[in-house]
């Protein structure tokens, strides 16, 4: 093969080869060009299920007096629910919870040489669970008028729960997902280029506070059941490749 030939040869497929290389590089430097952008999406909804409970108790020095007097104040409590528009099947009246309850004997110089019961403690809770938020809400405040009839109720505040939780999480994925979008684009735009494909998605922790409070998020996630009207919030991460 004539010497000029085989230089030809070899000084085309240097170039051949630069242009692959250059390419390659050139692909490779396009293709790790990413937008990484966080997506927010907040929606407010309320409670449909409402759960609600108080206590009651009776003392005396004889057990059997004490029961009969709390099971008395059982039927009392039982009635008056009902009255409020609670049916028997959204009620549970627990088991009874029996304490001991003892005071320090004191000799003449005023001290410690045992201790002396006084009496039994018992004590019993109801629960109610409901859809009628309103009516429960309103008798929790209101069950406080049986102290009038002798009963020592006490009412705890309600929880408030949404059964359709999930639709809403879903609902503020879709949202956030869009926000992120929107973000990246603009971001792209203002650039100069043009958005990509999707590389990764990372979703965030979903967040329930109280409406218009102050509630701090939580790193494993808030879920507020004190607050009848509520705030959903979630975040997605999503990282795109730019063109």
């Amino acid at each position: 093969m004539k010497p000029y030939l085989t230089a030809l040869i070899i000084g085309v497929a240097a170039i051949i080869a630069f242009a692959l290389i250059s390419n390659a590089v050139k692909y490779r430097s396009t293709s790790s060009e990413t937008i990484v952008v966080t997506g927010l999406a907040e929606q407010d909804f309320n409670s449909n299920f409402i759960v609600w409970s108080g206590t009651y108790s009776r003392k005396s020095a004889d057990l059997k007096s004490a029961y009969a007097a709390l099971k008395v104040d059982e039927n009392a409590i039982r009635t008056y629910l009902i009255k409020k528009g609670i049916d028997n099947s959204q009620m549970v009246f627990s088991s009874v919870t029996i304490n001991k309850e003892f005071s320090p004997n004191l000799d003449a110089n005023g001290r410690n040489i045992g201790q002396k019961f006084n009496g039994y403690n018992l004590i019993q809770q109801v629960e109610v669970e409901s859809t009628d938020v309103d009516k429960i809400d309103k008798v929790s405040r209101e069950a406080t008028e049986l102290i009038e009839t002798g009963i020592e109720f006490n009412s705890t505040s309600p929880s408030f729960y949404n059964t359709k939780l999930n639709e809403v999480k879903m609902e503020l994925l879709a949202k956030a997902s869009a926000d992120a979008k929107t973000r990246a684009e603009t971001i792209a735009k203002n650039a100069g280029s043009s958005l990509g494909r999707l590389k990764k998605a990372t979703m965030g922790i979903f967040q329930i506070t109280g409406k218009n409070s102050n509630e701090g998020f939580s790193y494993g996630g808030s879920f507020n059941t004190s607050s009848r009207r509520k705030t959903g919030s979630i975040t997605i991460k999503m990282e795109f490749q730019v063109n």
